[in-house]
């Protein structure tokens, strides 16, 4: 337990009032019975305190933000312990429960003052038999206890200040990274129109792959179907040329969210191919910045063209996860696999190329294969909303 109001995590501030409301209780008990025979007004007192101590359990959580309840809490407290104190030397015992309640109702420099009252006034209401003036008693416990609230006061008050300076150089540095991100995305500018070239070539690549595909299996009895898709495929690829030479974001983007760019991505690539591609969403489903949907949805593409060109897998399952800092792409197929760097990652957009891209928004890349137990693609990005 700490020993500041809001020190505690939170299942310490649930816990708290009730532990410290029955350590109280059975240190009043104890002193209680081994009094010798209490009676009267002073059991009278020992019910007042067993009603009033059970109170601390609703203003725990509140001590912070009412410390005037908890001084007024405490005040009864001390009371009490003063008067038991004065009435029977036992509950002397009984009263320095209040050092510990001390720290945990107060800051550190004032519950030091409190426990200098819980030192000095049960002393005073109890009497001394020696000779020694009673101001040099009271001198003696409450200058080093005072020196010592101050002390820790003093401490405490530098470590604030240090909290606030490293609050304004966060934000600081939070202001220049948001500098540094909007100089890399105008440098990113020149460098995406100087890949623009290889990416307008890998789009109409696979674009293409698929037409030679469904005009070769074209002489089938499906043979209408086949040249539809052979159109889709033409008007696709033309679309995404177009598009691609004016710097635009692809256009299943442009219509709907990225979830359900994916799942379209997903059903025309089991049109064309007769693999089975599912997409699963979780968590909160939201806008990101352009950059980011784009890089995610041309790795999911590239993922995919790759999975079916080489894969020979039946099944791929695409996942994208959304959590608090971080978007994360798992693309999975059931097909042959490889051992990654034993072959080479074919012309166009290829491995390289998607790390490079998704290095350029600040995620990370890793591809996971095994020969004869398929291929996982993984892209995580940070979740930065679009504006």
């Amino acid at each position: 337990m700490g020993v500041v109001p809001g020190a505690l995590d939170a299942r310490g501030e649930r816990l708290a009032g009730p532990i410290f409301t029955g350590v109280g209780l059975a240190g009043l008990a104890a002193c209680t019975i081994f009094a010798p025979g209490p009676r009267g007004a002073t059991l009278a007192v020992v019910v007042v305190t067993a009603v009033w101590l059970p109170l601390l359990i609703p203003l725990f959580p509140r001590r912070a933000a009412h410390p005037w309840l908890a001084a007024g809490y405490y005040a009864g407290f001390l009371a009490a312990a003063i008067v038991l104190v004065a009435r029977d030397d036992t509950f002397t015992g009984f009263a320095s429960f209040g050092y510990p309640l001390a720290f945990v109702l107060f800051p550190a420099r004032w519950g030091f003052f409190a426990v200098t009252a819980t030192a000095v006034l049960p002393m005073l209401a109890s009497g001394s038999d020696s000779q020694t003036p009673t101001w040099v008693l009271v001198v003696s416990v409450a200058g080093p206890l005072l020196y010592a609230a101050w002390f820790v006061g003093a401490e405490s008050e530098k470590r604030r200040k240090a909290n606030v300076r490293l609050e304004a150089a966060l934000e600081e540095n939070a202001g220049l990274h948001t500098r540094l991100v909007a100089k890399a995305r105008e440098a990113g500018v020149l460098d995406e129109r100087q890949r623009m070239a290889r990416e307008i070539h890998d789009t109409l690549a696979q674009g293409l792959t698929g037409i030679v595909t469904q005009l070769e299996a074209a002489d089938g009895p499906d043979r209408d179907r086949r040249l539809e898709q052979v159109r889709t495929l033409a008007r696709d690829s033309l679309g995404e040329a177009r598009r691609a030479v004016q710097a635009l974001r692809p256009e299943p983007l442009t219509a709907a969210q990225l979830p359900e760019a994916l799942s379209e991505l997903a059903r025309r690539v089991t049109g064309t191919s007769g693999i089975t591609v599912s997409v699963e969403t979780t968590g909160d489903a939201r806008p990101l910045l352009p950059e980011l949907e784009v890089t995610l949805y041309r790795v999911a593409q590239e993922a995919l063209a790759n999975a079916e060109k080489h894969a020979r897998a039946s099944r791929i399952v695409v996942t994208l996860s959304y959590s608090d800092e971080l978007v994360l792409l798992d693309v999975v197929d059931d097909g042959i696999g490889f051992r990654p760097g034993d072959r080479g990652d074919g012309t166009g957009f290829g491995l390289d190329a998607m790390r490079q891209r998704v290095r350029r928004v600040a995620g990370t890349l890793s591809i996971e294969s095994t020969p004869g137990d398929g291929t996982a693609v993984s892209v995580q990005v940070p979740a930065i909303q679009a504006a």
